[in-house]
């Protein structure tokens, strides 16, 4: 019997069945399910696996695109005391395996999507998996082999939900995959009472509700895909699945099936843009009415062509990491029905900070602690965070000593103002130690990317014998604009889509960057800067590409 006064992820699967019994809770491509129909997948699943011999604690790896039967995977895992633990399949097959060596899953599924690790895995390749089942095969009529599908998992059961769900030791819910740019993967092991939580804390902020129509835009391997799917069952939406983003897709399914809400990074909002002004004619997508950001903040020139195209959504924009199950913090970006429209919370000089190239990220949800541990004159320091969204730990790994028990190191630099809004600097390890002085890489990138004729920036520190380290930005330069410094043809150097290292340098003094703050080296980057799997910036590739380079070029 469960204890009901405990969190459970599978609590919503009861009031989901009534509230959507004969109205449709998924849609997949032409597939559609009821939300009783949804419910009885999760069950007859979970029957299924209970009769495979799965135990709670038990360990389940899943590597497919988005689906129906992907959310069925992770609510039956949970749902049975299992763990899951979403893998991104666009990793290598050495990546899955580092990630598998640490869960030890007893359980692998994979769908049939083709160029993935897993179309060339073997089940011999992790001594730990007991099974290995395909998510998406049919089963043809009269089937009599005996390899294990879904399909064939699956066991008949009632038609309501009874609250014989089971939790995982420590009421472990799920491991999700640190993004991060070095090193082994790192699970964070998430209870089902942060996802609970996080996900409450989506609708009161959002206003998520039983109306809304949610497109699934990010993947569900990912903690931002995972908490808004359990915020809208919880909610009674309906949910739109799309294998994976993109633009075109998105576009058709809003139309389609009139979305009011979704989930955006920068890269998703841009190329939404991008696709719209290459039709013939520009579109105004009224329906959405909710879009919630994340992973980076986005550009003014992003925000005022994303109101554009969605007319009457609320855009806000959300701060946290996987390790906090989400969201630490929210703030609205931009509100049609507010007679001022654009909340200019990014406009560093209407706070009292004193880093003027921060990023306004806003006020933690309800339940979240967040403070700021000042490091520096400037009152800038570690943001550190505790509550019941935190993690449990990382999976397979001793806790280290922290200078700060029971709170949560995010590795973020920031500070806050005199009207309780956070404010991100940068990564604790990014910072750059030049001349004595602390200098935030974003901070700088935020003055830069202010000018029109760049298109891309990424400021790091190198090895300098008289300041510690020097501070170099790399630049991308928009198609209509020209890079001068090696240029000695001083005419060319006068035309307005001209840029140098000097007329940069000058920029930033216009900008109030502190002098010491200002690169001295300023090189033009060619090529894409590069990134993992998850799109996260490689800094430390960068810095290492200048440093490889004898001599300093204004290329690169």
């Amino acid at each position: 019997m469960a204890n009901c006064s405990e969190a459970h992820v599978c609590q919503c699967l009861s009031r989901l069945s009534k509230l959507r019994r004969n109205s449709t809770a998924i849609i997949m491509g032409d597939r559609q399910k009821t939300g009783m129909q949804f419910v009885d997948g999760v069950l007859s699943l979970a029957r299924g696996l209970l009769q495979l011999g799965l135990k709670p604690g038990d360990v389940v790896s899943i590597s497919a695109l988005n689906s129906d039967l992907y959310l069925e995977w992770l609510l039956a895992i949970a749902y049975v005391g299992g763990i899951a633990a979403p893998l991104n399949y666009r990793w290598s097959l050495e990546e899955a395996k580092l990630a598998m060596e640490v869960v030890q899953p007893v359980l692998l599924v994979t769908d049939l999507s083709p160029g993935c690790w897993h179309s060339a895995f073997h089940i011999d390749l992790v001594p730990s998996l007991q099974w290995h089942i395909p998510m998406d095969t049919p089963v043809k009529p009269n089937y009599t082999g005996a390899d294990l599908t879904t399909e064939l998992l699956k066991k008949p059961t009632g038609s309501s939900v009874n609250n014989d769900y089971k939790w995982a030791p420590e009421r472990a819910a799920i491991i999700c995959f640190t993004s991060g740019t070095t090193g082994r993967p790192r699970g964070a092991t998430i209870s089902h009472l942060a996802l609970v939580v996080q996900s409450l804390a989506k609708i009161a902020t959002v206003h998520y509700d039983e109306r809304d129509v949610y497109l699934h835009t990010v993947p569900l391997y990912h903690i931002g895909g995972i908490s808004s799917a359990m915020a809208m069952l919880m909610a009674g939406g309906c949910q739109v699945i799309i294998p994976k983003f993109e633009a075109k897709l998105a576009i058709e399914s809003i139309q389609k099936h009139h979305v009011t809400s979704f989930i955006t990074v920068p890269t998703i909002m841009a190329d939404l843009i991008s696709f719209d002004r290459m039709k013939e004619t520009s579109e105004q997508l009224e329906t959405v009415m909710k879009i919630l950001n994340g992973s980076g903040s986005l550009s003014t020139n992003l925000i005022e062509d994303a109101t554009k195209i969605f007319p009457k959504a609320k855009l806000l924009s959300a701060y946290g990491m996987t390790e906090a199950c989400s969201s630490l913090t929210f703030m609205t970006l931009y509100n049609p029905t507010k007679d001022n429209h654009y909340h200019q919370l990014f406009d560093a000089k209407k706070s009292n900070l004193s880093c003027p190239g921060g990023v306004c990220v806003g006020k933690p949800a309800p339940h979240i602690e967040v403070r700021v541990r000042v490091e520096d004159s400037l009152n800038v320091g570690r943001i550190l965070t505790r509550g019941p969204h935190v993690m449990l730990r990382y999976w397979d790994e001793i806790p280290s000593k922290s200078s700060d028990p029971g709170w949560l190191d995010t590795g973020d630099m920031g500070q806050t103002d005199d009207c309780g809004n956070l404010w991100l600097i940068g990564r604790a390890k990014d910072r750059i130690k030049s001349g004595g002085e602390n200098i935030y890489p974003d901070e700088v990138e935020a003055i830069l990317a202010q000018h029109p004729g760049i298109s891309g920036i990424v400021v790091v520190g190198v090895p300098d014998p008289r300041l510690t380290e020097m501070v170099v930005a790399c630049i991308k330069l928009k198609d209509s604009w020209q890079w001068s410094d090696l240029s000695f043809d001083h005419s060319e150097k006068d035309t307005v889509n001209s840029l140098s290292s000097e007329i940069l340098r000058d920029f930033c003094r216009e900008k109030n960057l502190t002098g010491f703050k200002i690169p001295k080296k300023i090189l033009l980057w060619r090529n894409t800067f590069p990134t993992t799997t998850t799109g996260k910036l490689r800094r430390d590739l960068v810095r290492e590409e200048i440093i490889s380079q004898t001599i300093f070029s204004s290329k690169l």
